[in-house]
Protein backbone atom coordinates (compact mmCIF):
# COMPACT_ATOMS: atom_id res chain seq x y z
CA UNK A 1 0.00 0.00 0.00
CA UNK A 2 1.25 3.00 -0.75
CA UNK A 3 2.35 5.39 2.14
CA UNK A 4 2.37 1.78 4.19
CA UNK A 5 4.64 3.47 7.00
CA UNK A 6 3.50 7.12 7.81
CA UNK A 7 2.11 6.09 11.45
CA UNK A 8 5.44 4.64 11.97
CA UNK A 9 8.18 6.61 14.12
CA UNK A 10 11.27 8.35 12.83
CA UNK A 11 14.43 9.54 14.58
CA UNK A 12 12.53 12.70 15.98
CA UNK A 13 15.78 13.77 18.35
CA UNK A 14 17.12 16.91 16.97
CA UNK A 15 18.26 17.89 20.40
CA UNK A 16 19.60 14.60 21.26
CA UNK A 17 17.61 14.28 24.51
CA UNK A 18 17.80 10.22 24.02
CA UNK A 19 21.52 10.72 25.56
CA UNK A 20 19.71 11.90 29.10
CA UNK A 21 18.01 8.79 30.01
CA UNK A 22 18.47 5.57 31.74
CA UNK A 23 18.85 2.39 30.02
CA UNK A 24 15.82 1.42 31.94
CA UNK A 25 13.83 4.41 30.74
CA UNK A 26 14.59 3.51 27.64
CA UNK A 27 14.04 -0.06 27.61
CA UNK A 28 10.33 0.70 28.88
CA UNK A 29 10.18 3.78 25.72
CA UNK A 30 11.32 0.90 22.99
CA UNK A 31 9.13 -1.92 23.99
CA UNK A 32 5.91 0.32 24.05
CA UNK A 33 7.46 1.71 20.38
CA UNK A 34 7.56 -1.74 19.20
CA UNK A 35 4.04 -2.06 20.57
CA UNK A 36 2.57 0.49 18.66
CA UNK A 37 4.52 0.63 16.01
CA UNK A 38 3.43 -3.59 15.10
CA UNK A 39 0.42 -3.99 17.29
CA UNK A 40 -1.14 -0.27 17.51
CA UNK A 41 -1.22 1.35 14.12
CA UNK A 42 -2.15 -1.55 12.12
CA UNK A 43 -5.98 -1.94 14.09
CA UNK A 44 -6.36 1.14 15.29
CA UNK A 45 -7.76 3.08 13.22
CA UNK A 46 -10.88 0.65 12.67
CA UNK A 47 -11.90 1.32 16.04
CA UNK A 48 -11.33 4.88 16.29
CA UNK A 49 -13.96 4.52 13.10
CA UNK A 50 -16.42 2.69 14.96
CA UNK A 51 -15.99 4.17 18.29
CA UNK A 52 -14.82 0.71 19.71
CA UNK A 53 -12.59 -0.24 22.68
CA UNK A 54 -10.04 -2.03 21.08
CA UNK A 55 -9.85 -4.69 23.85
CA UNK A 56 -7.36 -6.54 22.94
CA UNK A 57 -4.84 -3.64 23.23
CA UNK A 58 -5.92 -3.21 26.51
CA UNK A 59 -5.34 -6.45 27.93
CA UNK A 60 -1.80 -6.30 26.26
CA UNK A 61 -0.95 -3.07 29.05
CA UNK A 62 -0.03 -5.66 31.28
CA UNK A 63 1.76 -8.17 29.67
CA UNK A 64 4.17 -5.21 28.62
CA UNK A 65 5.00 -4.08 32.54
CA UNK A 66 3.34 -0.41 32.24
CA UNK A 67 0.89 -0.78 34.32
CA UNK A 68 0.84 1.58 37.96
CA UNK A 69 2.44 4.46 36.75
CA UNK A 70 5.44 4.99 39.91
CA UNK A 71 3.19 3.24 41.87
CA UNK A 72 6.18 0.74 43.37
CA UNK A 73 4.79 -2.76 44.95
CA UNK A 74 1.45 -4.79 44.51
CA UNK A 75 2.65 -5.66 41.27
CA UNK A 76 2.61 -2.19 39.49
CA UNK A 77 4.90 -0.71 36.98
CA UNK A 78 7.20 1.21 39.71
CA UNK A 79 8.38 3.38 36.80
CA UNK A 80 10.84 6.66 37.08
CA UNK A 81 8.58 10.16 36.66
CA UNK A 82 10.78 9.95 33.39
CA UNK A 83 10.17 6.65 32.45
CA UNK A 84 6.24 7.02 32.81
CA UNK A 85 6.41 9.99 30.50
CA UNK A 86 8.13 8.48 27.30
CA UNK A 87 5.38 5.35 27.94
CA UNK A 88 2.55 8.27 27.55
CA UNK A 89 4.24 9.91 25.02
CA UNK A 90 4.25 6.90 22.87
CA UNK A 91 1.30 5.58 23.96
CA UNK A 92 -0.43 8.41 22.37
CA UNK A 93 2.19 8.32 19.25
CA UNK A 94 -0.24 5.23 18.99
CA UNK A 95 -3.79 6.47 20.18
CA UNK A 96 -5.17 8.55 22.31
CA UNK A 97 -8.16 6.40 23.44
CA UNK A 98 -5.54 3.78 24.60
CA UNK A 99 -3.02 6.04 26.02
CA UNK A 100 -6.34 7.78 27.57
CA UNK A 101 -7.38 4.11 29.01
CA UNK A 102 -4.24 3.38 30.67
CA UNK A 103 -4.19 7.44 32.11
CA UNK A 104 -7.49 7.27 33.56
CA UNK A 105 -6.75 3.53 35.17
CA UNK A 106 -3.62 3.84 36.38
CA UNK A 107 -3.19 7.45 36.91
CA UNK A 108 -6.00 8.50 38.49
CA UNK A 109 -8.00 5.67 40.05
CA UNK A 110 -4.95 3.35 40.98
CA UNK A 111 -3.04 7.09 41.67
CA UNK A 112 -5.97 8.11 43.67
CA UNK A 113 -5.91 4.77 45.96
CA UNK A 114 -1.96 4.66 46.36
CA UNK A 115 -1.88 8.74 47.27
CA UNK A 116 -5.29 8.57 49.77
CA UNK A 117 -5.91 4.60 50.58
CA UNK A 118 -5.25 3.09 53.49
CA UNK A 119 -2.28 0.43 53.66
CA UNK A 120 -5.46 -2.27 53.56
CA UNK A 121 -7.16 -0.37 50.77
CA UNK A 122 -4.00 -0.31 48.73
CA UNK A 123 -3.55 -4.99 49.73
CA UNK A 124 -7.06 -4.85 48.57
CA UNK A 125 -7.18 -3.34 45.49
CA UNK A 126 -3.87 -2.31 43.70
CA UNK A 127 -2.59 -6.00 42.89
CA UNK A 128 -5.51 -6.68 40.79
CA UNK A 129 -5.60 -3.23 39.11
CA UNK A 130 -1.61 -3.81 38.16
CA UNK A 131 -3.09 -7.04 36.22
CA UNK A 132 -5.84 -5.09 34.80
CA UNK A 133 -8.05 -7.57 36.55
CA UNK A 134 -10.16 -4.77 38.25
CA UNK A 135 -10.42 -1.59 35.56
CA UNK A 136 -10.56 1.53 37.49
CA UNK A 137 -12.39 4.83 36.85
CA UNK A 138 -12.38 8.49 38.54
CA UNK A 139 -15.50 10.32 38.76
CA UNK A 140 -15.13 13.79 39.40
CA UNK A 141 -16.63 15.75 36.84
CA UNK A 142 -20.02 16.84 36.83
CA UNK A 143 -22.85 17.87 33.99
CA UNK A 144 -22.72 21.62 36.14
CA UNK A 145 -18.86 21.19 37.54
CA UNK A 146 -16.08 21.21 34.78
CA UNK A 147 -13.32 23.26 35.61
CA UNK A 148 -15.26 24.29 39.08
CA UNK A 149 -15.22 20.70 40.15
CA UNK A 150 -14.00 22.09 43.66
CA UNK A 151 -17.90 23.37 43.88
CA UNK A 152 -19.29 19.22 43.36
CA UNK A 153 -22.56 18.78 44.31
CA UNK A 154 -22.45 14.82 44.36
CA UNK A 155 -22.95 13.71 48.47
CA UNK A 156 -22.16 11.58 50.72
CA UNK A 157 -24.05 10.57 53.65
CA UNK A 158 -23.45 8.22 56.28
CA UNK A 159 -25.95 6.09 57.55
CA UNK A 160 -24.35 3.45 60.17
CA UNK A 161 -21.54 1.52 58.96
CA UNK A 162 -21.91 2.99 55.12
CA UNK A 163 -22.02 5.88 53.11
CA UNK A 164 -25.37 6.88 50.62
CA UNK A 165 -23.75 8.49 47.75
CA UNK A 166 -26.34 10.61 45.17
CA UNK A 167 -25.89 13.00 42.02
CA UNK A 168 -24.54 13.25 38.74
CA UNK A 169 -20.83 12.70 37.50
CA UNK A 170 -20.00 13.34 33.65
CA UNK A 171 -17.24 12.38 31.56
CA UNK A 172 -16.01 9.77 33.53
CA UNK A 173 -13.46 7.87 31.34
CA UNK A 174 -14.21 3.40 31.42
CA UNK A 175 -17.02 4.62 34.18
CA UNK A 176 -19.34 2.29 31.89
CA UNK A 177 -16.80 -0.71 32.61
CA UNK A 178 -14.65 0.08 35.17
CA UNK A 179 -14.86 -2.38 38.25
CA UNK A 180 -13.78 0.13 40.83
CA UNK A 181 -14.92 3.82 40.73
CA UNK A 182 -13.55 6.38 42.61
CA UNK A 183 -16.21 8.86 43.23
CA UNK A 184 -15.41 12.14 45.21
CA UNK A 185 -18.41 13.51 47.16
CA UNK A 186 -19.37 15.98 49.56
CA UNK A 187 -20.07 15.01 52.80
CA UNK A 188 -23.18 16.61 54.21
CA UNK A 189 -22.14 16.43 57.73
CA UNK A 190 -18.84 18.53 57.41
CA UNK A 191 -18.97 19.57 53.86
CA UNK A 192 -15.66 18.01 52.98
CA UNK A 193 -14.76 16.31 49.61
CA UNK A 194 -13.98 12.95 50.64
CA UNK A 195 -13.37 9.89 48.13
CA UNK A 196 -15.03 6.64 47.77
CA UNK A 197 -14.23 3.22 46.17
CA UNK A 198 -17.57 1.85 44.54
CA UNK A 199 -17.60 -1.65 43.65
CA UNK A 200 -19.69 -2.12 40.39
CA UNK A 201 -22.13 -3.73 39.46
CA UNK A 202 -23.89 -1.40 42.57
CA UNK A 203 -27.14 -0.90 43.36
CA UNK A 204 -27.78 2.73 42.12
CA UNK A 205 -24.96 3.23 39.94
CA UNK A 206 -26.20 3.77 36.64
CA UNK A 207 -23.55 4.45 34.12
CA UNK A 208 -24.55 5.48 30.85
CA UNK A 209 -21.28 5.73 27.36
CA UNK A 210 -21.53 9.28 26.09
CA UNK A 211 -22.12 9.28 22.19
CA UNK A 212 -21.42 11.42 19.19
CA UNK A 213 -17.85 11.94 20.24
CA UNK A 214 -15.40 13.12 17.37
CA UNK A 215 -12.39 13.27 19.94
CA UNK A 216 -10.63 9.91 21.51
CA UNK A 217 -13.56 7.82 20.13
CA UNK A 218 -11.83 4.99 20.88
CA UNK A 219 -12.32 5.03 24.65
CA UNK A 220 -16.01 5.65 26.42
CA UNK A 221 -17.00 8.08 28.77
CA UNK A 222 -20.09 7.75 30.42
CA UNK A 223 -22.54 9.82 32.00
CA UNK A 224 -22.75 8.38 35.90
CA UNK A 225 -26.22 8.50 37.86
CA UNK A 226 -25.57 7.57 41.50
CA UNK A 227 -29.27 7.11 43.15
CA UNK A 228 -28.70 6.01 47.32
CA UNK A 229 -25.62 3.62 46.30
CA UNK A 230 -24.85 2.17 49.61
CA UNK A 231 -20.79 2.33 49.90
CA UNK A 232 -19.28 0.43 53.13
CA UNK A 233 -17.27 2.26 55.63
CA UNK A 234 -14.01 0.46 54.71
CA UNK A 235 -14.48 1.85 50.88
CA UNK A 236 -13.80 5.45 52.05
CA UNK A 237 -10.58 6.36 50.83
CA UNK A 238 -9.05 6.90 54.70
CA UNK A 239 -6.66 10.18 53.64
CA UNK A 240 -8.89 11.56 51.54
CA UNK A 241 -10.88 14.16 53.49
CA UNK A 242 -10.73 17.33 51.60
CA UNK A 243 -10.41 18.85 48.00
CA UNK A 244 -7.22 19.48 48.45
CA UNK A 245 -6.77 15.38 48.67
CA UNK A 246 -8.26 14.85 45.16
CA UNK A 247 -6.15 17.61 44.03
CA UNK A 248 -2.77 16.03 45.25
CA UNK A 249 -3.96 13.40 42.41
CA UNK A 250 -4.89 15.71 39.65
CA UNK A 251 -1.37 17.37 40.51
CA UNK A 252 0.42 14.30 39.29
CA UNK A 253 -1.54 13.23 36.42
CA UNK A 254 -1.36 17.19 34.81
CA UNK A 255 2.39 16.79 33.91
CA UNK A 256 1.76 13.34 32.21
CA UNK A 257 -0.61 15.52 29.78
CA UNK A 258 2.17 17.36 28.42
CA UNK A 259 3.83 13.71 27.47
CA UNK A 260 0.54 12.61 26.29
CA UNK A 261 0.36 15.85 23.85
CA UNK A 262 4.19 15.39 22.92
CA UNK A 263 3.31 11.95 21.41
CA UNK A 264 0.46 13.45 19.24
CA UNK A 265 2.47 16.05 18.36
CA UNK A 266 5.41 13.79 17.63
CA UNK A 267 2.80 11.48 15.17
CA UNK A 268 1.61 14.16 12.83
CA UNK A 269 5.34 15.50 12.78
CA UNK A 270 6.44 12.13 11.81
CA UNK A 271 3.63 11.35 9.40
CA UNK A 272 4.22 14.94 8.23
CA UNK A 273 8.00 14.55 7.14
CA UNK A 274 7.69 11.38 5.78
CA UNK A 275 4.81 12.15 3.45
CA UNK A 276 6.63 14.86 2.49
CA UNK A 277 9.48 13.08 1.47
CA UNK A 278 7.09 10.12 -0.89
CA UNK A 279 4.81 12.24 -2.47
CA UNK A 280 5.78 13.85 -5.83
CA UNK A 281 4.01 17.03 -6.85
CA UNK A 282 4.64 19.14 -10.21
CA UNK A 283 7.70 16.65 -11.21
CA UNK A 284 9.30 17.03 -7.65
CA UNK A 285 8.95 15.54 -3.84
CA UNK A 286 6.99 17.73 -1.92
CA UNK A 287 9.81 18.25 0.54
CA UNK A 288 11.98 20.14 -2.11
CA UNK A 289 9.58 23.24 -1.96
CA UNK A 290 10.52 25.69 0.30
CA UNK A 291 7.10 26.30 1.91
CA UNK A 292 6.98 22.74 2.76
CA UNK A 293 10.66 22.52 3.93
CA UNK A 294 9.55 26.30 6.15
CA UNK A 295 6.66 24.37 7.50
CA UNK A 296 8.37 20.86 8.79
CA UNK A 297 11.38 23.49 10.52
CA UNK A 298 8.33 25.08 12.29
CA UNK A 299 6.47 21.59 13.25
CA UNK A 300 10.29 20.70 14.66
CA UNK A 301 10.66 23.86 16.46
CA UNK A 302 7.48 23.45 19.04
CA UNK A 303 8.50 19.86 18.88
CA UNK A 304 11.92 20.22 20.49
CA UNK A 305 10.50 22.63 22.54
CA UNK A 306 7.81 20.43 23.99
CA UNK A 307 10.65 17.71 24.31
CA UNK A 308 12.74 19.97 26.72
CA UNK A 309 9.70 20.84 28.97
CA UNK A 310 8.61 17.44 29.37
CA UNK A 311 12.58 16.53 30.20
CA UNK A 312 12.32 19.33 32.90
CA UNK A 313 9.09 18.11 34.72
CA UNK A 314 10.33 14.86 34.61
CA UNK A 315 13.43 15.78 36.19
CA UNK A 316 11.75 17.76 38.67
CA UNK A 317 9.31 15.10 39.11
CA UNK A 318 12.19 12.89 40.02
CA UNK A 319 13.42 15.46 42.83
CA UNK A 320 10.30 15.74 44.59
CA UNK A 321 9.73 19.48 42.76
CA UNK A 322 7.22 19.58 40.37
CA UNK A 323 4.76 22.00 41.56
CA UNK A 324 0.99 21.89 40.21
CA UNK A 325 1.63 25.21 38.76
CA UNK A 326 4.61 24.32 36.58
CA UNK A 327 2.90 20.93 35.40
CA UNK A 328 0.13 23.46 34.36
CA UNK A 329 2.58 25.68 32.24
CA UNK A 330 3.83 22.48 30.39
CA UNK A 331 0.71 21.12 29.91
CA UNK A 332 -0.94 24.29 28.51
CA UNK A 333 2.54 24.97 26.36
CA UNK A 334 2.69 21.71 24.90
CA UNK A 335 -1.14 21.06 24.04
CA UNK A 336 -1.19 24.30 22.67
CA UNK A 337 1.89 23.42 20.27
CA UNK A 338 0.69 19.95 19.52
CA UNK A 339 -2.76 21.49 17.77
CA UNK A 340 -0.05 23.87 15.84
CA UNK A 341 2.07 20.63 14.41
CA UNK A 342 -1.31 18.50 14.01
CA UNK A 343 -3.07 21.31 12.13
CA UNK A 344 -0.26 21.96 9.75
CA UNK A 345 0.78 18.19 9.48
CA UNK A 346 -3.17 17.72 8.21
CA UNK A 347 -2.85 20.09 5.93
CA UNK A 348 0.25 19.27 4.59
CA UNK A 349 -1.21 15.56 3.68
CA UNK A 350 -3.79 17.93 1.52
CA UNK A 351 -7.17 15.35 0.79
CA UNK A 352 -5.15 12.69 2.02
CA UNK A 353 -4.99 14.37 5.60
CA UNK A 354 -8.56 13.47 6.64
CA UNK A 355 -8.41 9.92 6.25
CA UNK A 356 -7.66 7.68 8.74
CA UNK A 357 -5.10 5.47 6.79
CA UNK A 358 -3.27 8.36 6.83
CA UNK A 359 -2.69 8.74 10.49
CA UNK A 360 -3.07 12.51 11.04
CA UNK A 361 -6.38 12.73 11.43
CA UNK A 362 -7.38 10.92 14.20
CA UNK A 363 -4.35 12.50 15.98
CA UNK A 364 -5.44 16.13 14.93
CA UNK A 365 -9.00 15.35 16.51
CA UNK A 366 -7.81 13.54 19.93
CA UNK A 367 -5.41 16.39 20.62
CA UNK A 368 -8.95 19.12 21.57
CA UNK A 369 -9.68 16.24 24.50
CA UNK A 370 -6.40 15.87 25.92
CA UNK A 371 -5.98 20.21 25.59
CA UNK A 372 -9.63 20.38 27.56
CA UNK A 373 -8.94 17.35 30.72
CA UNK A 374 -7.10 17.85 33.68
CA UNK A 375 -7.89 21.44 33.45
CA UNK A 376 -8.15 23.61 30.16
CA UNK A 377 -5.71 26.15 28.78
CA UNK A 378 -7.88 28.89 30.25
CA UNK A 379 -7.72 27.44 33.74
CA UNK A 380 -4.31 26.61 33.60
CA UNK A 381 -3.46 30.11 32.51
CA UNK A 382 -5.36 31.57 35.27
CA UNK A 383 -3.70 29.44 37.76
CA UNK A 384 -0.04 30.49 36.62
CA UNK A 385 -1.21 34.22 36.28
CA UNK A 386 -1.70 34.12 39.70
CA UNK A 387 1.23 32.45 40.37
CA UNK A 388 3.38 35.32 38.38
CA UNK A 389 1.24 37.97 39.99
CA UNK A 390 -0.08 37.01 43.23
CA UNK A 391 -3.66 37.99 42.05
CA UNK A 392 -6.37 35.43 42.08
CA UNK A 393 -8.44 35.94 38.72
CA UNK A 394 -11.06 33.36 39.92
CA UNK A 395 -12.36 31.84 43.03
Amino acid sequence: MEYAHLGEALGTDFFSVREQFTEEQWTRFATVRTFVDTEVLPDIGDYWERAEVPWHLVRRLPELGIVGETITGYGAAGMSPLACGLVHMELHRGDGSLGTFLGVHAGLAMQSIAMCGSAEQRERWLPAMSTMDKLGAFALTEPDHGSDSVALETTARRDGDHWVLDGRKRWIGNGAVADLVVVWARDTEDGEVKGFVVETPAEGYAATVIGGKVSLRAIHQADIVLTGVRVPEENRLAEANGFADCARVLATTRGICAWMALGHATAGYDAALRYATERSQFGKPLASFQIVQERLVHMLADLTGMQLYCMQIGRLAEAGRLSPTVAGLAKMHNTRAARRILSTARDMLGGNGILLEHHVARHWADIEAIHTFEGTETMQTLIVGKDVTGIGAFA
